[in-house]
């Protein structure tokens, strides 16, 4: 059991400050999760090892995420919210910072374990940290308010670090953002209350039984197949730009921001009335990105190709937020915590997984066979949420109904988290 609310907590509706804090600090995160993946053949180059050893990196940082946060998490659960994201925060920072300073291979795996350690506490309670600040009719604005943070690392994050770590070198790259992680462990510290007392607590763990289990279980499935597909891939965007579209390597950020972008407007839409049908809804995403997707493993032309690589992010963009939203709709209010651990785990466990099979993958057929297996997974990912569909009524995970509206929040870091 833990601290889920306060009443004095949510007095004041939309405090910005805290708010602002925790988006900019899940902004630092995922870039820090995804950083090598623009800058796969410099850190290879630094490092002398290949480069689909540097797309491990995330695996590494993802599966310890997976073994590691749900202990880690357990053990803090006495501890105040706001003091516990500022360490972690900190050791984000300091692990990439280390990550900046690494000679040996391995000594960036020890800093991408130590920033893995750090990084799943931080999305294991972040939005409910976020949803403790507000009036209860304001969760669901204040969550996609700080998730809206994912996006921006996207948009920005992710292709800004690529473009300075092509001009200044990745080791800058890592050191910057080390950096602005350790500002960002002060502005929460600044601007998040200090916890209270007075608590309702909250289910720690969703079991066999529980109310709506099978349906969670299930829609965690399919966020797994589902990011399993995104990171073979986009482990290994740089490659796959110079590679298979045939751009260079300056390419790369650019691409990223248009693939952000695209993937943002593919977030609202999944919150818009377009949504209304939510089996719909999602069926026609994985529809759409199965088929962008194919059309980039042609690659018939750069043009061409380009235009499918912003399709694609359109068509992702909309797949966790429907994802997230029938998950907080289908577990009970007690089990919400407990049940969007289960998705943190199973989102990190295809980030790592994706990298793996993508560096396997990779490493065997070459950059042009990522799209096609990616495509091949969306078919999977389609049927599961067709099966979900038909397995019930009111219990179904991927039911039809209205997601509500999320402004620009998150693509690749929609992970509901617990305290």
């Amino acid at each position: 059991m833990s601290v889920t609310e306060s009443p004095r907590s949510r007095a004041t509706a939309m405090p910005w400050p805290g708010l602002v804090a925790l988006a900019a600090a899940v902004f630092l995160s995922i870039t820090i999760e995804l950083l090598p993946t623009g800058l796969l053949p410099e850190m290879g180059a630094g490092l002398a090892v290949p480069a689909a050893l540097i797309g491990l990196t995330v695996s590494v940082f993802a599966f310890t995420v997976v073994l590691t946060s749900t202990t880690l998490v357990a053990a803090t659960s006495r501890m105040p919210r706001r003091g516990l994201l500022v360490a972690v925060l900190v050791v984000l920072g300091v692990s990439t910072a280390l990550s900046a300073l690494a000679t040996e291979y391995w000594m960036l795996i020890a800093a991408r374990v130590l920033g893995g350690l750090a990084h799943g506490v931080f999305w294991s309670i972040v939005a409910a940290t976020a949803s403790r600040l507000v009036p209860e009719r304001l969760i669901g604005r204040a969550v996609a308010v700080v998730l809206g943070g994912g996006t921006l690392a996207m948009i920005l994050g992710v292709p800004a670090s690529t473009i300075l770590g092509q001009a200044l070198g990745w080791r800058a790259a890592f050191a910057i953002v080390g950096g602005l992680t350790l500002l960002g462990a002060l502005a929460v510290r600044l601007a998040l209350p200090r916890a209270e007392a007075g608590a309702a607590p909250t289910a720690a763990r969703y079991r066999p039984g529980d109310p709506g289990f099978a349906s969670v279980l299930l829609l965690c499935v399919v966020t797994a197949v589902t990011m399993l597909g995104q990171y073979a891939v986009t482990t290994y965007v740089a490659p796959l730009v110079t590679d298979l579209i045939g751009l260079p390597a300056g390419a790369v950020g650019p691409l990223l921001f248009l693939s952000g972008v695209a993937g943002a407007v593919g977030l609202v839409a999944a919150g818009s009335p377009l949504a209304r049908n939510a089996t719909a809804a999602m069926l026609t995403a994985l529809g759409v990105a199965a088929v962008a997707l194919a059309v980039l493993g042609l690659a018939i032309t750069p043009v061409v190709s380009v235009a499918a690589f912003a399709v694609w992010g359109l068509a992702f963009g909309a797949i966790p937020p429907l994802l997230q939203t029938r998950l907080l709709r289908t577990a009970p209010p007690t089990h919400r915590d407990a049940a969007s651990a289960l998705y943190t785990t199973a989102f990190n466990t295809g980030i790592g997984g994706g990298a793996l099979v993508g560096s396997i993958v990779f490493g065997a057929f070459g950059v042009a066979a990522l799209p096609w297996g990616y495509a091949a997974v969306l078919v999977v990912a389609a049927v599961l949420v067709a099966v979900g569909a038909r397995s019930g009524r009111r219990g179904s995970p991927i039911g039809d109904a209205t997601p509500p509206a999320q402004p620009a929040g998150t693509s690749t870091p929609t992970r509901p988290s617990t305290t």
